[in-house]
C-alpha cells in the first residue's frame, strides 16, 4: 500500500494528488467557466500560491 501523509508540501502537484486520493478534488477538469470548487486546476493553482507563500516566508526570516 502507499504511506499517508508523507507528501512534500513544497510540491504543489504532490498536494493536488494527496487531495485526489481523499476525494476532494476531481480527477478530470471540466473546463467550465467559472471553475468550479472541485476543480484539479484551481487547487493547483491554490497549492502553487500556498507554496509560494512558504517560500516568501522563509526568505523573510532568514534575512
Amino acid at each position: 500500500m502507499g504511506k499517508k501523509g508523507k507528501h512534500s508540501l513544497d510540491d504543489p502537484k504532490a498536494v493536488v494528488r494527496e487531495l485526489m486520493k481523499a476525494g476532494k478534488v476531481k480527477k478530470k477538469c471540466c473546463k467550465s467557466k467559472p471553475r468550479c470548487d472541485k476543480c484539479p486546476v484551481r487547487a493547483l493553482k491554490k497549492a502553487q500560491k500556498k507554496a509560494q507563500k512558504k517560500i516568501e516566508k522563509a526568505a523573510r526570516k532568514a534575512a
